[in-house]
């Protein structure tokens, strides 16, 4: 196969802040094309969880999304952090803080990106068995989460009926209903 990767002749940040940055790049590629500019999107890197009860219940979150003006329904994830020391940690954490469960097992998934063309992050995602509530929530101040149980027959009927807005989270819900076998072809 041909190695179709491009060169980055020059880079330059536009835009750095605590959850994005923005860099502008100059690339050649094999064939010697010049592309200026290139705008890539960095994001940090991401966690998400599909968590099932003891009682075999997927714990999904609702909250508000401010970019879409929204309310939606997701599962559990976030960013992982410096301190997380490795990244089903991340998700742990993620799953505890925002919905105040553990879970006996943790099973990867896989990753997937959001957008190749213009972030340069990696979404990696979970399956986590036997989960009970522990404690209460741990939200950042900016989060407003509500927890909701849901069959594994009602994910899918949300899936069939566009409930689930989230792109890479009805990914992550796919890869975990091939996983349980709850998937017909």
């Amino acid at each position: 196969m041909k190695d179709l990767k491009w060169k980055t002749l020059s880079t330059s940040y536009l835009f750095k802040d605590l959850w994005f940055t923005v860099r502008k790049e100059k690339c050649i590629t094999p064939e010697n094309t010049i592309v200026d500019p290139y705008y890539i999107y960095e994001f940090p890197t991401w966690v998400t969880v599909v968590a099932l009860t003891e009682e075999n219940k997927i714990i999904m979150v609702r909250q508000y999304r401010h970019a879409l003006g929204e309310t939606i329904m997701e599962i559990p994830g976030g960013c992982v952090d410096d301190t997380d020391p490795s990244l089903e940690a991340a998700a742990r954490r993620e799953l505890l803080e925002e919905t105040g469960y553990e879970c006996d097992s943790f099973e990867y998934l896989g990753k997937i990106s959001a957008n190749p063309s213009t972030n340069n992050n990696i979404m990696h995602m979970y399956l986590a068995r036997n989960g009970r509530k522990v404690k209460e929530q741990e939200l950042d101040h900016n989060e407003e989460i509500e927890v909701y149980l849901f069959s594994i027959d009602e994910i899918k009927q949300m899936l069939k009926k566009n409930e689930i807005l989230q792109a890479m989270h009805a990914t992550c819900l796919f890869y975990a209903m091939n996983k349980l076998g709850a998937l017909s072809y």
